[in-house]
């Protein structure tokens, strides 16, 4: 990927394709491939690829100790026997003592104090940029959520589109920028970073990028800059604006139904903050804005698909585990099969091993163990299986009443009634299926399949519930409906 990236950089830099070959040691067919290639982006993998190091999916993990340990009594601060023992206990780190010291000893070398010297008054032309996160609290559908916004900040207006984020990842920082690109009609033809592990690390002069935003650059052609470590004053308009949109916008603490709806106002939002004139150089910040606008690079015609794709292989239930702590259910037919997982920054997709798509979660973040599993995904073996209805999640997941009746009732009216609520979740959603289900018991005292089907298409449909005080006939609902065979 580095020599893609150079490849397609020489190129719009105005340089011969015989020129970039030469340089680049390639033939001219390759250097022509890879600059006619309109999508750079991330592939389900179809071989195995070479694995990384163990160490590296914790170093994110590590750098977090080691820096909170700055603000802490040197003398109760994290050895790298600590860190190595927390790796093993918290994440179920399969790691050695000596790997991990090693890697402690290389990471304290970068966190080195900074050196002691006066500060640059930087000059930043139209359209150069610096980005980074912060964190803010949210009241993320009704609970109380610690996320991140990211921040792109233009020094020359001195406006800084922001973009509410779950988490800190590679997804999350290429996904924010992809919108905020997408926002602004163009891509910044230079942005300075800080030491992100979402997007990658500066180690002394060497830079080494997360493999998506290798992929993400290279689509967008932008020229990248990472700042000295714990060298604030280098991107010091950033700093500055990270914690002006917290303070501006997300006090008092913001309600979040949806979070794409949410960033797209956040994004007018904090266009408005710059109606205002410049503290320096005195014109409205909305005016030198539109001079940043214009010194844009074009947005490359193909949108960049932001994820990132791993092989997992399921458990016997059919369930994958992301960062050891996240479930995602495939499906009990997929127990033990090889799955091609897709992490984007709002959701994951499961694919089988021949990249055919399986289902679609919302993805989870945060330290706490959390499981998607879809009660609806078992009703089919449950079909088959009615004897495991007891400890089921499909009997778990339905209300007292309903639950009772079919506590109570005989085997073969349990794998009717199981029938019935399979039908009409495949016709209009479980919550749909479950509502349609329970309303017709209560008001029948029994489960007419008829009456079931046609209660949820109307739930579907948001149309006011009629009365069932006699059994339905299916000629009066959708004849799509009625049509439909059960092959249980």
């Amino acid at each position: 990927m580095p020599k893609v990236q150079s490849i397609r950089r020489r190129r719009m830099n105005g340089e011969s394709i015989a020129s970039i070959a030469r340089s680049e040691n390639v033939s001219e067919p390759t250097v022509r491939k890879y600059l006619k290639a309109g999508d750079l982006s991330p592939r389900p993998p179809v071989k195995r690829k070479h694995a990384e190091s163990v160490i590296d999916r914790y170093v994110p993990v590590i750098e977090q100790w080691l820096a909170e340990d700055r603000c802490t009594w040197r003398k109760q601060r994290h050895t790298a026997t600590r860190i190595w023992e927390r790796l093993r206990d918290e994440y179920g780190a399969e790691v050695s003592l000596s790997t991990v010291t090693r890697k402690v000893a290389q990471l304290r070398r970068e966190f080195a104090a900074e050196r002691e010297a006066g500060y640059l008054d930087l000059v930043w032309h139209p359209g150069e940029a610096q980005a980074d996160f912060g964190e803010v609290d949210v009241r993320f559908r009704g609970e109380v959520s610690r996320m991140r916004h990211f921040v792109l900040d233009f020094p020359y207006s001195n406006v800084g589109p922001s973009q509410l984020m779950p988490g800190e990842n590679a997804e999350c920082a290429c996904q924010a920028l992809r919108d905020i690109f997408e926002w602004l009609g163009g891509v910044p033809p230079r942005i300075v970073f800080d030491n992100a592990a979402g997007v990658g690390r500066r180690m002394f002069e060497r830079v080494r990028l997360t493999r998506l935003f290798q992929s993400f650059q290279a689509h967008y052609g932008f020229e990248y800059v990472f700042c000295s470590a714990y060298a604030g004053h280098e991107k010091g308009g950033v700093e500055s604006r990270v914690g002006a949109v917290r303070r501006k916008l997300f006090v008092p603490v913001p309600s979040v139904w949806s979070m794409p709806a949410f960033n797209a106002r956040l994004l007018e939002r904090c266009l408005a903050l710059g109606d205002k004139d410049h503290y320096r150089k005195g014109g409205r910040e909305t005016d030198l804005f539109a001079e940043d606008r214009k010194a844009l690079l074009a947005l490359p015609e193909t949108r960049f698909d932001v994820v990132t794709w791993k092989r997992m292989k399921a458990d016997k239930y059919g369930i994958v585990t992301v960062e050891g702590r996240h479930r995602y259910a495939a499906g009990p037919e997929h127990a033990g099969r090889e799955l091609i997982v897709g992490l984007r920054a709002f959701e994951v997709e499961l694919l089988d091993a021949s990249g055919a798509r399986i289902t679609t979660h919302p993805r989870a973040y945060g330290d706490n163990p959390t499981s998607s599993d879809d009660p609806s995904l078992q009703i089919g073996l449950l079909c088959n299986r009615p004897g495991a209805w007891p400890n089921s999640q499909v009997r778990e997941a339905l209300p007292d009443p309903l639950r009772e009746w079919l506590d109570g009732q005989a085997r073969a009216v349990l794998a009717e009634g199981l029938r019935t609520l399979r039908q009409a979740e495949r016709e209009s959603g479980w919550a749909n299926a479950v509502a349609a289900m329970a309303e017709i018991l209560e008001t029948t005292g029994g489960i007419d399949r008829a009456g079931v089907c046609l209660a949820a298409a109307r739930h579907a449909a948001g149309t006011e519930p009629v009365a069932y005080d006699e059994p339905v006939d299916l000629t009066e609902y959708d004849l799509a409906f009625a049509g439909r065979e059960d092959n249980a």
